[in-house]
């Protein structure tokens, strides 16, 4: 099995967790950190048993020993990042989201298939293994047939990241991707029609937002995102027999599984893990070991149309980034 060395660049929070994540996946090896900073770098190096520290971007993408550029730093940075990567030979990951906007992800799919390279999103929850395991009870019928659902994630934050619109702030971009990602494993992606009402900041970013999206089939979803206000960040499914419900809704606790008497029939619990990301990682590396422009789970199309989902949110809001043409 061929080695696949990934290489990370920023050093920031995200960045740690997928450090450890490296070091736990075979067939994977934490090659090299990137920083702006050395020292930071050379810390980060040191902590996670990195080969190498480099003090500017430009080092990592002209090391002829780096396979893959796994880009944690703020959404605003994305595409130029992933970019850089592709245009160097480097097979480029993506924290999510992927860019600001579609036309971003069009363009860093289009270089990579010119140079037959791999580009992709690391939303982790399309990987977990509790994933497969909805899909499987709900095609059994557990309960009944899935109509409605909701999706939440929302806290209070001032982070950097999630309040400035130089940084791609907001909560859709950061948040409002898991319960778009849920919905869509869930109910598809045959939409009629989506509607949606949200509140942006003095700062012009999305402080809270509520959307419905309604199916061609009849299923409805309601999602609602927030930088300012306590949400539970639950997924719940109601069927014609039934409900489920999960705590988390980027990384399943469990699925629990209610019947019309409204009683819990079935707890699965989530297995142990080392942080979820362990999933993304085995599974990207492994299209890149053999010559795949995606993976099955998260397939290019499936990203674009994504973007363009919160593209038309943002719209709607009249909401725009720092540089959006």
């Amino acid at each position: 099995m061929k080695n696949i060395r990934i290489s990370i660049l920023g050093a920031g929070n995200i960045a740690h967790r997928m450090a450890d994540t490296v070091n736990a996946v075979e067939g994977v090896t934490l090659r090299a950190v990137a920083s702006r900073d050395l020292k930071k770098a050379e810390a980060f190096a040191e902590k996670h048993g990195a080969e190498k520290a480099f003090g500017s971007y430009e080092e990592l993408y002209n090391d002829p020993d780096t396979d893959v550029v796994y880009v944690a730093t703020p959404h605003s940075f994305h595409f130029e990042q992933a970019k850089a990567s592709l245009l160097h030979g480097k097979h480029a990951i993506c924290e999510k989201p992927m860019t600001i906007n579609a036309r971003q992800a069009k363009e860093l799919f289009d270089i990579a298939g010119e140079r037959g390279l791999f580009v992709s999103e690391a939303i982790w929850t399309r990987y977990i293994p509790l994933a497969e395991v909805l899909r499987e009870k709900l095609t059994e019928g557990v309960i009944g047939e899935p109509r409605i659902m909701t999706a939440n994630y929302g806290f209070n934050s001032d982070a950097p990241r999630m309040i400035e619109p130089s940084l791609a702030g907001g909560a859709l971009l950061d948040l409002g991707i898991y319960p778009l990602t849920v919905i869509s494993m869930v109910f598809g992606e045959e939409i009629e029609k989506i509607q949606t009402s949200g509140v942006l900041t003095d700062k012009g970013v999305d402080a809270h937002s509520v959307t419905l999206i309604t199916f061609k089939d009849g299923k409805m979803a309601t999602m609602m995102t927030s930088i300012d206000t306590i949400m539970d960040s639950k997924v719940i499914i109601y069927g014609s027999e039934g409900r489920i419900e999960m705590n988390f809704v980027c990384n399943w606790e469990s699925i629990d599984i209610y019947g019309a008497d409204g009683r819990l029939k079935e707890r699965i619990p989530r297995e142990q893990q080392l942080n979820g990301f362990e999933y993304e990682v085995a599974a990207m590396a492994e299209a890149i070991r053999e010559g795949k422009p995606e993976t099955e789970k998260v397939p290019r199309a499936l990203l674009v149309r994504m973007m363009e989902r919160m593209d038309a949110l943002r719209s709607a809001w009249g909401m725009r980034y720092p540089g959006e043409d």
